[in-house]
């Protein structure tokens, strides 16, 4: 963008944001608008480029935008990854224009919102796509990205025999994102019909397979927060809007019971990243007539609200050693749910799990210290913005002249398939191995490449 383009931007006065379809162009110069008029609230970065070059803009929106707040936790949505459904391009835009339009009125509950949370919204995950798409409702141009790629369908599978392959630069752009912060709590925007699909897509005939489903040991939460999105939209609880489809009981299937799905970009921020993500299907046609946009942000406002919101369920703190000091890559595991990449803090030893109220019981665990477990209470946080808030505190273990070395523990033992350093390729000594299933080490491989 010019110099002076840039300058007319600076000095132009907010504006109501039009129901139609933007370029590509448009979106860059709205969110460099928004970014420019807000700096206490907004920051705008690239999280890389696509295969004709342009670049996957990300809008941050939270009172510390720029940077990681320790306890703040991170969220974010993702539309257009299929080009010609487009739909979601128009309500992120929207959602932008709605929330900084409460932060500056001052209403109550966005200044919570903002004050507690740090949302990021990505409008186009595949703007070549859009640029190629037509406005039918029903067939695929432009759904694939300039290689012809389908990007649902190219993330490191867990689920899959895993071989070196050649990563597409939009699906690069993610996992790298990924790398750059911990996202609690996800949804990608899609078309085609009216469902909140959640985890597994995928499954390997495993005990993760029960009837026709694939389910995730977070099953009783992917279920709480597809049925907030479906029951706070204006219709998808019916199940049966999008005749053309299969009815969908309150609004919600389980992926792999709709249609069994490979490289999906869902299971791979739930099983590698730690963030429970949904998948968003918004609207019967993939490319809705610009004079339905109105309504169908009307239908969609409150439950895209109200989705962020639970990234305030369950429990957060930090784990500290027995110096005292947080410590990067513990292991914090609750109870009766043996995930396939053990949950671990990020580099401020932050954790933060998505738990629907109750008592669970927490084991931590770290190198050289004492094993600690705890039963935690847990209470419905979202409507405090804030998830109980619990640290563990660690304590070594005793050094003797004399005794046999310690016995190792799960942290020692447990491959950090699902921290940032597996997903940067480096420090993974395996693929999951608990559970379900046992990759090979061809997952080193993959990751690896994706780091270059």
């Amino acid at each position: 963008m010019s110099s002076s383009l840039l300058f007319l931007l600076l000095l132009a006065p907010a504006s109501t944001l039009e129901f139609r379809y933007h370029s590509n162009g448009e979106i860059q110069q709205y969110l460099m608008q928004v970014n420019a008029s807000n700096p206490d609230i907004a920051h705008l970065y690239s999280i890389g480029t696509t295969g004709r070059g342009q670049q996957l803009w990300v809008l941050a929106l939270g009172v510390s935008a720029r940077r990681h707040t320790v306890g703040v936790p991170e969220f974010k949505y993702v539309a257009n990854m299929h080009g010609n459904e487009v739909l979601g391009r128009v309500l992120l835009l929207q959602l932008v224009e709605d929330l900084v339009r409460g932060y500056r009125s001052n209403e109550a509950w966005t200044l919570r919102l903002l004050g507690g949370t740090r949302v990021h919204v990505l409008p186009t995950m595949n703007p070549d796509g859009f640029d190629d798409a037509d406005t039918d409702c029903v067939f695929s141009q432009g759904r694939f990205n300039s290689n012809g790629a389908d990007l649902n369908r190219g993330f490191p599978d867990a689920f899959a025999a895993l071989r070196q392959q050649n990563v597409e630069p939009e699906v690069r752009a993610v996992i790298d994102w990924l790398k750059t912060e911990t996202f609690v709590l996800s949804a990608n925007l899609h078309g085609g019909a009216l469902v909140a699909s959640y985890p597994y897509d995928n499954s390997n005939g495993g005990p993760e397979l029960v009837g026709r489903a694939s389910i995730t040991p977070d099953d009783d939460v992917f279920v709480h927060l597809a049925k907030v999105y479906s029951y706070s939209h204006a219709w998808m609880s019916r199940g049966d809007m999008c005749k053309e489809n299969r009815p969908f009981q309150d609004g919600i299937i389980n992926g792999y019971q709709w249609y069994p799905l490979q490289g999906g970009m869902q299971d791979f921020n739930y099983v590698w990243a730690q963030c429970l993500e949904l998948t968003l299907e918004l609207s019967c046609c993939k490319f809705p007539p610009p004079e339905e946009l109105p309504a169908l942000w009307m239908d969609n406002k409150k439950a895209l609200l109200a989705y962020i919101q639970q990234v305030h369920l369950g429990v957060k703190g930090r784990v500290f050693d027995g110096s005292g000091v947080p410590v990067e890559n513990a292991v914090v595991e609750v109870g009766g749910r043996q995930d396939l990449c053990p949950f671990r803090t990020n580099q401020y030893g932050e954790y933060y799990r998505l738990l629907l109220p109750g008592n669970y019981t927490f084991t931590v665990e770290y190198p050289d210290h004492e094993v600690l477990t705890e039963t935690i209470n847990v209470p419905y946080g979202p409507d405090r913005f804030s998830a109980k808030r619990h640290d563990f505190l660690l304590r070594r273990l005793a050094s003797l002249t004399g005794l046999a070395p310690a016995k190792p523990t799960q942290a020692d033992l447990t491959p950090t398939c699902n921290h940032r350093s597996t997903l940067e390729g480096g420090g993974a000594r395996a693929a999951p191995t608990r559970g379900l299933l046992t990759v090979g080490l061809s997952f080193l491989v993959v990751l690896r490449s994706l780091a270059d």
